[in-house]
Formats: C-alpha cells, sequence, structure tokens
C-alpha cells in the first residue's frame, strides 16, 4: 500500500487560520462600508464643506471612536493580508518572520499616529 497524502489520514500542517481569517476579513470589511456609509451621509447633507465644519464633525466623541474603531479594523485587515503574503510567497523562514514583525511595527505606528491625529481634532 503506498503511503499517499490523499484522504481522511493525511498529515494536515499549518497554521489552521481559515475560518477566523475569512470571518475577520469580512467583518473588518462590513465595519469600513459602515463608516464610509455615515461619512458619506453626513458629507452630503452637511451645509458646511470649510474646513471648520469638518473640524466640527470629527470633534464630536462618537465620531472620533466611530473612526478609531474603523482605523482598527483597516490595520487588522492589512494584517491578515500581508501575513498571508508573507506566508505563500516568503518561503525563506528568517526573512519571512522579519517582514512579519516590521508589518507588526509599522501597523503598531499607523495605529499610535492615527490616535493622535484623532484625538488633537
Amino acid at each position: 500500500m503506498a503511503n499517499n497524502n490523499i484522504g481522511p489520514k493525511r498529515l494536515v500542517v499549518g497554521a489552521h487560520y481559515g475560518l477566523r481569517d475569512w470571518l475577520s476579513q469580512r467583518i473588518t470589511a462590513i465595519v469600513m462600508a459602515v463608516f464610509t456609509v455615515v461619512l458619506l451621509v453626513l458629507f452630503f447633507g452637511a451645509s458646511d464643506f470649510s474646513y471648520e465644519g469638518w473640524a466640527g464633525l470629527y470633534a464630536q466623541q462618537w465620531f472620533k471612536i466611530l473612526a478609531f474603531v474603523t482605523f482598527l479594523s483597516l490595520y487588522y485587515h492589512v494584517w491578515v493580508g500581508m501575513r498571508d503574503i508573507w506566508m505563500d510567497y516568503v518561503k525563506p523562514v528568517a526573512i519571512r518572520l522579519l517582514l512579519q514583525a516590521l508589518t507588526i511595527l509599522w501597523l503598531v505606528g499607523c495605529a499610535g499616529w492615527t490616535v493622535q491625529i484623532l484625538w488633537r481634532v
């Protein structure tokens, strides 16, 4: 009998992120879509298209929180996608880990910068 890797007795390897990553990509996309719709409704319903009008919008605490949650969703969405790209296309483990670490540092830096921008207004 040949030892093949087909069927229920095959050796399954990998991180098994499939469903969790698929679901997180969909949820983060929904959060970003909801924010886009809210932003479009507020934009088309606004009478003041000046800097003061936008600053007034971002001065409201609920909008800052919604924007921050949206950006965190964006960063997690990016992380899942970039991690999958690194795992699929970069075979040397050391380089892959370096790229993943640099991606994490970049995204954490972006999140910190987002806090500074949103709560500066």
